[in-house]
């Protein structure tokens, strides 16, 4: 490349960037060739998300495809795909066999039937992807999204896992015969209120989908919409998982409460990460119910 290591850093340096020794090796090793980088370095100076720029974001141990306004999956939503596994772990091995979801239409992998995902506002993909491939062959996938660049960025991630992504607002576009299936609903929607929007930093603001970020004057608007449209989706005992913030979560759980749903709230400090986990009716046979 014409541009050498030194070069590109210092460029990304000036230009406000705290790791850019780092992000210096990313571009180089993204970039095609030298006039690829210059515009991958001019894009990155001028405060595109790195993640667009180089084309993918590290998530949960995978590499997630992304293109250019397309929401960057944040490394705390691991969180909430280490709940999901833990949960999804033991409705398979639970004492009366695997969970009650049936396998896609074109079948799942040899093993049986595995448990039935759906990933809600699924932007790239990353949540539903990063649970699939912990899980392994044998699970039904669906994800759904409103913003059609994001669509296809999911449909590319989540092939490898014969996901089934569904383009339309929210659980609109859902095929009719998942009702009644899901074992986990995985949920990323926004939840930052609107008059916040302005404080969040300008890779976020400036860059991806005010539809990604923006929760309503409130930051609860989709997370209501979530609340009334999942008991037609769970399966008795399934479980939504959703990403919400500290401050925001007893409204959250409040909402699905409303709704019938036994709630509880999980935390990690480290990642400075919240879900909100509501459960569908009875448990499986074996396994203790959670409190509400």
């Amino acid at each position: 490349m014409s541009l050498p290591h030194t070069l590109v850093t210092d460029r990304l340096r000036a230009a406000g960037c705290v790791f850019a020794e780092d992000e210096a090796r990313l571009l180089l090793a993204a970039a095609t060739d030298p006039a690829r980088l210059d515009a991958m370095v001019e894009l990155r100076c001028a405060g595109h998300p790195l993640e667009q720029v180089v084309g993918f974001a590290e998530f949960a141990g995978l590499r997630i495809a992304l293109a250019p306004g397309v929401f960057v999956p944040r490394r705390r939503s691991e969180f909430l795909v280490d709940l999901a596994t833990s949960l999804a772990t033991a409705l398979t091995t639970a004492p009366d066999g695997p969970a009650p979801g049936g396998p896609a239409p074109d079948g799942p992998a040899p093993g049986g039937p595995g448990p039935v995902l759906l990933d809600l506002c699924c932007g790239s993909g990353a949540i539903g992807a990063a649970l699939a491939a912990r899980l392994g062959p044998g699970v039904e996938l669906h994800a759904a999204d409103v913003d059609p660049v994001a669509v296809e960025c999911a449909r590319r991630n989540l092939a490898p896992y014969r996901g089934r992504v569904h383009l339309g607002d929210l659980d609109a576009p859902l095929p009719r015969d998942l009702r009644g299936r899901v074992d986990l609903l995985l949920v990323n929607a926004p939840y930052v209120p609107t008059g916040e929007l302005p404080l969040l930093p300008p890779e976020a603001r400036d860059h991806e989908p005010a539809a990604a970020l923006d929760g309503g004057a409130d930051g609860l608007a989709v997370q209501r919409r979530v609340a009334a449209a999942a008991p037609r989706w769970l399966a008795p005992g399934g479980r939504l998982l959703i990403e919400t913030s500290g401050r925001q979560a007893p409204a959250t759980a409040a909402l699905l409460a409303a709704r019938g749903l036994a709630t509880r709230t999980e935390r990690d400090g480290r990642r400075d990460a919240t879900v909100v986990i509501a459960r569908k009716g009875r448990e499986p046979k074996g396994r203790q119910p959670e409190g509400r």
